[in-house]
């Protein structure tokens, strides 16, 4: 099994990181070399947290067997150096090799690729391809121009630190500096910025993610939650599609504008390319005149304004397709749950969807999941599942900020991660080390890199799921995860004592601690930044605990879901009538097609034979006088009149066009509730019955 346990992590991995960029990115319409730069991202993030548990059990594995070597003397310290109190037993007994043990010499250079070339993607690489990905120019040479000019800045700051530094560095003679030790400041300097982010996206994690799991419990929280989201994204939707009217408008001008001959024609091909079909269609019709440019009008516009141009059409169209499919889920997830809300009191113990699932289902997973196990579970199950988890999550997170708080302490050891793997090295069960190891590293990444991906920096930074994201947010999650892993790799071996920084102990370091060099060299960051500033996340955790950040942004003019406030309820009321009206558009949706559906299977072969028939019989009508022809061709009339009037009823029962969805209700009982009042307010909008539905 040796390094079998490694291939079969990076494997694993690898299709892991694969499986969520497919969710959140767009293979078909994405530039392929930002799939691949995101892909080896997150790809080399996520394998230092699977990895890590592997390194800590090969070095104790390690100790034990240097520890047998070493004679009796050199453990006891004479020097006075703490050795750990394992090591007595190792002279005792004999060292068992791990199942998952990585010969020497793998790791070290394992993580110095992995390593160095996260660092070169998150510094170099991924910035400059942000700034290429959001380039509006027409060609590789003009997109690589503007990413070199809007990273010059970027890229001179950090020369600039870096250069002061190396000058006072050859004129301080107190200093003597290699290059090693310059790597280890340079490394030291990357991981002091990413622990401060760190403990930001931390201290929030650990509060809200056991709090939205015991909020999911809650039927009617996450209904009102939902309702709040609908009133949101519908103002968002509206002025997506505003702003994509507007940018339109400009692509049509300039369209007109600049002929077939032009020489920026080109480019406004390349525009009209990035519109959506029906504005391109429209368009296409005013551009069959074929006119001649005149070279001596000055009004045809730059081909900077038309670069500018390009990138407003490629940000607007992209924002326009995300709301859209966003509000379609959103639509899903509250038909959903107010079906759950229906089901709970129902007596048949089956589970009633009042839509059928557009999406095909799987034989397989319906023969399984049949209507009575789905009522179980999301009527009577589930909710105590999530206020279970909620509690050992709620219990992690304890147990994380205590740790954060205690784990400079060696004697006595109070960090509880570290009292777990000493207890465990004393037995060397390796398969206990490497779960305790995984479960805590596991549970930091999920409160870390779930807030990445919950944050929302205005509309430059946003992961949408189901293939929304576009190329600069996927680019810049990749950024961030590249420089918040090796940090948090660090914070977990300070949390175990597995770091000689944090233990002060005398003993072989891990393979991942080796690569980063002693940060002696900076004392101040060593014995200061890395020990204290963690200590943060408990204030991080109780303003997160009692929504302090979500209560400015509220008094900022940020709408966000908070119980008490008047606002929310507004909005909730606004997000109701929304889905109502939207129900209701479904509703008679599926009425027509079912309409359709029943006219095909009741008079659909019934024209057939009648419309063959007829044509036999005119086939006869020339042999015949045409007194005799009356009776086939009476009874052919009253066949078809017939059949006219179920047509005439059939389009009797739809609605005109100009029908008012707003003046019926689902509810004859509340017609007059739900009318609209000539002030364009809904009076079902009141706050006297806005829980009559749920």
């Amino acid at each position: 099994m040796s390094g079998a346990a490694l291939g079969i992590e990076i494997v694993f991995v690898f299709f892991l990181a694969l499986f969520l960029l497919h969710r959140y990115g767009d293979f078909k319409k994405q530039h392929r070399l930002v799939i691949v730069a995101t892909l080896l991202a997150w790809y080399l993030c996520f394998l230092i947290v699977f990895i890590l548990p592997l390194d800590v059990s090969t070095t104790i594995y390690n100790r034990c067997k240097l520890a047998v070597n070493s004679s009796p003397a050199e453990s006891n310290g004479s020097d006075g150096t703490l050795v750990p109190s394992s090591v007595h037993c190792c002279s005792k007994q004999k060292c068992f090799k791990p199942w998952s043990y990585i010969p020497d010499g793998i790791m070290p250079i394992f993580w110095r690729v992995v390593y160095w070339t996260s660092q070169f993607l998150t510094w170099i690489l991924l910035p400059f391809m942000q700034s290429y990905a959001r380039s509006g120019g027409f060609s590789i040479t003009g997109k690589i121009k503007t990413a070199l000019i809007e990273n010059a800045i970027y890229y001179g700051t950090y020369l600039l630190i870096f250069g002061a530094f190396l000058i006072y560095v050859a004129v301080n003679p107190n200093f003597n500096l290699q290059w090693n030790q310059l790597q280890t400041i340079g490394i030291a300097a990357a991981n002091t910025w990413g622990l401060f982010l760190l403990v930001l996206l931390l201290g929030y994690g650990l509060v809200e993610i056991p709090r939205s799991h015991w909020n999911g419990a809650k039927r009617g929280y996450l209904l009102m939650k939902t309702y709040f989201k609908a009133a949101k994204l519908m103002t968002e939707k509206a002025d997506a599609e505003e702003n994509l009217e507007d940018i339109m408008e400009e692509v049509r001008k300039v369209s007109e504008s600049i002929k077939y001959n032009h020489p920026l024609r080109k480019c406004v091909d390349t525009i009209l390319k990035k519109c959506p079909t029906e504005y391109q269609e429209r368009m296409g019709r005013n551009m069959d005149d074929y006119e001649d440019f005149d070279e001596r009008q000055n009004n045809y516009p730059s081909e900077k304004s038309l670069v500018k141009l390009h990138k407003q059409v490629i940000y607007s169209v992209q924002r326009h397709r995300r709301t859209q499919v966003q509000w379609q889920i959103l639509l899903e997830q509250a038909f959903y749950l107010e079906d759950v809300a229906k089901n709970e009191t129902s007596a048949t113990r089956q589970f009633v969807h009042t839509f059928h699932s557009q999406e095909p289902e799987n034989k397989i997973f319906q023969y399984f999941y049949t209507p009575t196990v789905e009522w179980y579970w999301e009527c009577l199950l589930r909710p105590w599942f999530y206020r279970v988890l909620a509690v050992v999550l709620a219990t992690f997170s304890v147990i994380v900020v205590w740790s954060e708080c205690t784990f400079f302490s060696t004697k006595p050891v109070l960090s509880l991660f570290a009292v777990f793997i000493q207890l465990a090295e004393k037995t060397y069960n390796y398969i206990y080390i490497e779960m305790a190891c995984f479960l805590t590293i596991f549970f930091l990444s999920i409160c870390v890199y779930s807030t990445v991906f919950r944050i929302r920096v205005f509309n430059y930074y946003y992961l949408a799921s189901h293939h929304q994201t576009d190329a600069y947010s996927l680019l810049f999650s990749g950024m961030l995860f590249c420089r918040l892993t090796p940090p948090l790799c660090l914070n977990f071996l300070g949390l175990t004592h597995m770091d000689a920084t944090i233990s002060h102990k005398k003993t072989q370091p891990t393979a991942y601690t080796s690569i980063m060099g002693s940060m002696r060299v900076l004392s101040f960051i060593a014995d200061g930044f890395y020990i204290y500033y963690p200590m943060l996340v408990v204030i991080l955790c109780i303003a997160t605990y009692f929504s302090l950040g979500t209560r400015c942004l509220n008094l900022l003019g940020f709408q966000q879901f908070m119980g008490d406030s008047e606002m929310t309820s507004d909005l909730i009321d606004e997000g109701k009538e929304l889905i109502r009206r939207e129900k209701r558009k479904r509703q008679r949706q599926e009425e027509g097609e079912n309409r359709r559906r029943e006219w095909k299977e009741r008079y659909g072969n019934r024209d057939d034979s009648t419309r063959n028939r007829v044509v036999h019989t005119d086939q006869k009508e020339s042999s015949f006088s045409e007194a005799n022809t009356h009776r086939p061709l009476s009874k052919y009339t009253r066949s078809n009149g017939r059949t006219e009037r179920d047509r005439i009823e059939l389009l009797q029962d739809a609605e005109p066009l100009d029908f008012n969805a707003e003046s019926i209700s689902d509810d004859p009982l509340e017609s007059d509730a739900g009318r609209y009042q000539p002030g364009g307010r809904y009076l079902s909008m009141s706050r006297s019955k806005i829980f009559d539905d749920v």
